[in-house]
């Protein structure tokens, strides 16, 4: 399709997209994924220390192939997600798109390394309990194979058609099937396979930020317009000349801007399923956060008897005799507060503190308890945040803030990602960055709106977008790259009384609509067949 007309006095000229990669670039390339794959070999056996035996190599075979399927998400994720961010510097001209392109791929590896993992983990609580405390056996690693393959193939189907689908949401959907299928496998309900206010939350944030993207960057394409009053800024490239310096400058700072902010989002998405592999096969290395001070334990014990307290409070007049670990399970699955969910609560929060008191720090913990004590804080932290949200808990502003200083200390020792583990994540993101961008930046460039984008438009969109994604890693809310900017760079055509073309957006309204159900029926598909095979 040729490029959106232009005005009859201007003489739009296509960017350059046709660039043959030399050979010696491939190789280049495949020797530093290649790096980053013998890298993480190497960090795993170095955590591993030199008291760890290992019996069965099973396990590290499965570990090695989720972990390739994983970084494989995140690669594919890069040339899906951010030839969006490319797209305005190619189409105005700004950069030549390989330069581009590499600026887009080194700036997500620089926001994969900086970024805070609050979406990863948020990410991870979505998953049904049952099978992130049982991560390391059969049915969780089928969990994570069937929900990274769906991911994976959809994003690589609508990759090959040149819609920009949200990987967001894809993940997301194929989460919700896999929980879905576990819970009809295991005769429950299938919606309580699913923690559903999680998904409303963030489903939220998916449906939120294409609209703030179109409706922000249509207003501030106006606000522009209307203080700086530099016609250029407002006219699309003439004959492929490169734009005056200074907007040249601004729609650069967009680009690597919005790059950075995707990679400090998307990159998490992987991080956290790949902690949940590490947690499952390497306990002993990875279960607990072995980095804290010493002084630590002084502090989570006092908030540790503070919560208690609080949690003692609600339990009086009820019991319990036993294991409180399945009552405390069930009320994370099903959010309903029983006669036993308080006591349970109780006497498993003083259980993690007598287990953290007596062994003096989390690095001393003994290897075989390792893993049933990251368990027992999973379930608390988890508890505990259901708890704080539930009107039925009846808990005071205090009590709150008193249950959320506890979470935050169990936090500290579970939801933490090694550097190493940020590397590799940033290395499979750069990479899929500078490889098959080109389908999507020709849909954002020049399918959106009818006539050429220009260097106020692209400025707008991307600016918008790059706040956006900020602001939801702030709040550990992933959102979709994709939506965001390309609804910002329809808003900015609509502002403009540019036209949009119907066509493509019936296709992109399409894909967003298919994709959290085709994502839910390929993972829960996957997952049914992974469960039968192993």
């Amino acid at each position: 399709m040729s490029i959106a007309s232009a005005a009859p006095d201007q003489v739009v000229e296509r960017p350059q997209l046709d660039h043959p990669s030399e050979t010696k670039t491939i190789y280049i390339l495949f020797a530093i994924g290649v790096a980053g794959l013998l890298f993480a070999a190497w960090s795993i056996y170095s955590d591993l220390g030199p008291n760890t035996s290992v019996a069965h190599f099973w396990p590290f075979a499965l570990l090695g192939v989720a972990l390739v399927i994983a970084l494989g998400f995140e690669f594919v994720n890069g040339f899906h997600d951010t030839a969006n961010a490319v797209a305005t510097v190619i189409y105005t001209h700004s950069l030549p798109a390989p330069i581009a392109v590499v600026l887009s791929g080194f700036f997500n590896f620089l926001g994969v390394l900086t970024s805070t993992g609050a979406v990863a983990f948020g990410i991870v609580s979505l998953l049904p309990v049952e099978l992130i405390l049982q991560v390391g056996s059969e049915a969780g690693f089928s969990m994570v194979f069937a929900l990274l393959i769906a991911a994976i193939i959809w994003n690589l189907g609508t990759w090959a058609m040149g819609l920009p689908a949200s990987s967001s949401h894809t993940l997301i959907g194929s989460i919700i099937g896999v929980g879905v299928a576990n819970a009809l496998l295991r005769g429950r309900d299938g919606t309580s396979g699913v923690d559903w206010g999680k998904a409303m939350e963030i489903g939220q944030a998916l449906i939120l930020s294409p609209l703030v993207g179109f409706v922000a960057a249509a207003l501030l394409l106006k606000l522009m317009k209307f203080v700086v009053r530099k016609a250029e800024l407002y006219q699309a490239p003439k004959n492929g000349a490169k734009p005056p310096l200074w907007i040249r400058c601004l729609l650069i700072f967009t680009c690597t801007g919005v790059s950075f902010a995707h990679g400090s989002n998307d990159g998490q998405k992987g991080m956290g399923l790949i902690m949940l592999i590490l947690i499952g096969t390497v306990p002993t290395s990875y279960a607990l956060n072995k980095s804290l001070p010493a002084s630590h334990i002084a502090q989570f014990v006092q908030s540790s008897t503070a919560a208690s307290q609080v949690v003692d409070s609600k339990a009086s007049g009820y019991n319990i005799i036993g294991d409180p670990r399945p009552v405390v399970t069930a009320y994370i699955s099903q959010h309903e507060i029983s006669g036993g969910t308080y006591p349970a609560l109780s006497v498993l929060v003083k259980d993690i503190a007598h287990q953290v008191e007596t062994y003096g720090s989390i690095d001393k913990v003994p290897y075989a308890q390792v893993g049933n004590t990251r368990n027992d804080m999973y379930l608390a932290s988890e508890a505990i945040r259901f708890l704080m949200k539930d009107k039925q808990s009846e808990l005071s502003a205090q009590d709150v803030d008193t249950l959320k200083k506890y979470k935050g200390s169990i936090d500290q020792a579970t939801k933490f990602i090694p550097a190493w583990v940020k590397i590799v994540v940033a290395i499979a993101l750069g990479l899929g960055t500078m490889v098959g961008w080109k389908r999507i930046v020709v849909t954002v460039g020049e399918k959106i709106g009818k006539t050429h984008l220009t260097y106020g438009q692209g400025a707008s969109a991307e600016l918008v977008a790059m706040s956006t994604i900020a602001a939801a890693d702030s709040f550990g809310l992933p959102v979709s790259t994709t939506h965001v900017l390309s609804s910002g760079v329809a808003g900015t055509m609509a502002a403009n009384g540019s036209g949009l073309q119907g066509g493509t957006l019936r296709n992109i309204a399409m894909a967003w609509v298919l994709t959290l159900p085709a994502a839910m029926l390929l993972s829960g598909g996957l997952y049914w067949l992974f469960r039968a095979i192993f």
